[in-house]
C-alpha cells in the first residue's frame, strides 16, 4: 500500500502556472492544479513509503525554480 499526500505549495508571484506545470511532471504526482487562496499549487503525490515520500518532496518539487514554501498534508484513512 503506497503513502499518499496533498503538497501546498507557494510560488513566487507569477510563476504559479510554471510550478504547476513543473511538478505534474514530477515521477511520483498523480495531478497537480493551480488555485486561488493562500496557496497557489496543490499536488496530490505518492510513494512507497513515508520516507519515499519525504524524499520526492524535498529532493524533486522543492528544487523547483519559482516555489518558496511547500506544506505536506499526508492522507489518513480512518
Amino acid at each position: 500500500m503506497s503513502v499518499q499526500a496533498y503538497i501546498l505549495v507557494q510560488t513566487e508571484v507569477g510563476k504559479s502556472a510554471e510550478v504547476c506545470r513543473a511538478i505534474g511532471q514530477v515521477e511520483g504526482v498523480t495531478v497537480a492544479e493551480d488555485v486561488t487562496g493562500p496557496y497557489d499549487v496543490i499536488a496530490r503525490a505518492e510513494g512507497a513509503s513515508v520516507d519515499m515520500l519525504g524524499t520526492l518532496v524535498v529532493s524533486r518539487i522543492q528544487s523547483i525554480p519559482g516555489i518558496t514554501r511547500t506544506l505536506t498534508c499526508p492522507i489518513v484513512r480512518i
